[in-house]
């Protein structure tokens, strides 16, 4: 990954617009979207929706030619102009205030990338190839605007206004994870475009967790494999693993459909059952992730149901070619 992502908060903070035709335009109506104060030099202005800008006082007018002090008091700066020797010294001169720039059109100049995005507000899907190829990421963005139902924003909405009571009535994380799972990949989501029905199935799913005993642990047995070629039922494993059981010199790229914040405990041959069956016995999803050859998905196996843990084995490797 060549590029951090990030999302930042721009509302009331100065943003610094350089350029004055259809692309810095593009560029201040995201940034006034966002809640930025775009400051935009008015000599130059071209695209009459700027000019609107600067003439309803929505965008601070930056008069004279430009100064590199206007840089001080930015916290991002935007270089679209269609001069590409000007564009290469604002971003040496934002480079030089630890500015972070966009020089539109130039990766190599840039050191932050504006990405196509799919709004569903507030949840927010951006897509960047990092300059290498803005189309690609366009068309993705397209095929999830397909994908990505509408109201989706509704149900984040209701999610924020509801984040306190379900941190109080699910304390714990990984309970509050699993309820999270269920819950959006259940009949919630089907409710989004009627806020009534989407209200009233959210407190009957809340009332229902924090009346609810602790949940059942189980074991899963996953060979270690290329991601691509793993199986529908093995991503989901991984994915669902609260706990990585790892077992055998199991490499990293192995690992990465995994959740971020599962937990990795390494575990020799010997040790893996007890390791299992203790873990699940906390309530935990434990993935027992071995290496190829390595022998210990039947004392695993045979250990759980010794003592009543459900564990499964799944298929790593799909047979067919991706």
């Amino acid at each position: 990954m060549g590029l951090y992502p990030l999302f930042a908060d721009l509302r009331g903070r100065e943003v610094l617009v350089v350029g004055g035709g259809e692309v810095a335009a593009r560029k201040v109506a995201a940034l006034l979207e966002a809640g930025a104060v775009v400051r935009l030099p008015a000599t130059a202005v071209r695209h009459p929706e700027l000019a609107a800008a600067l003439e309803a006082g929505r965008i601070e007018r930056l008069a004279g030619d430009f100064d590199p002090a206007w840089l001080d008091a930015a916290w991002l700066v935007v270089a679209a102009t269609d001069d590409a020797a000007f564009n290469a010294a604002l971003a040496v001169e934002a480079g030089r205030r630890r500015r972070l720039v966009n020089v539109v059109d130039d990766a190599a100049l840039s050191s932050f990338h504006v990405p196509a995005v799919v709004d569903r507000s507030p949840l927010v899907v951006a897509i960047s190839s990092g300059g290498a190829a803005p189309m690609l990421a366009r068309q993705v963005r397209q095929r999830l605007e397909t994908l990505l139902d509408p109201a989706l924003g509704a149900l984040a909405a209701l999610l924020a206004r509801h984040r306190a009571r379900i941190r109080q009535a699910l304390p714990d994380t990984t309970r509050r994870r699993r309820w999270f799972d269920a819950l959006l990949g259940g009949r919630l989501a089907g409710l989004a475009a009627d806020p009534a029905r989407l209200e009233a199935a959210f407190e009957a799913e809340l009332q229902r967790a924090a009346a609810a005993v602790r949940d059942e642990g189980s074991v899963t047995l996953v060979q270690a494999g290329a991601p691509d070629l793993y199986t529908l039922r093995a991503l989901r494993a991984l994915n669902a693993a609260d706990v990585l059981l790892l077992v055998g010199a199991v490499d990293e790229a192995a690992l990465e459909p995994a959740r971020r914040d599962a937990r990795r405990v390494h575990a020799g041959v010997d040790a893996a059952a007890g390791r299992a069956v203790a873990l699940a016995r906390e309530g935990l999803h434990v993935a027992c992730v071995h290496a190829a050859g390595c022998a210990v998905g039947e004392s695993v196996a045979r250990a759980c149901a010794e003592a009543g843990v459900p564990c499964q084995r799944v298929p790593a490797v799909s047979t067919t070619a991706p």
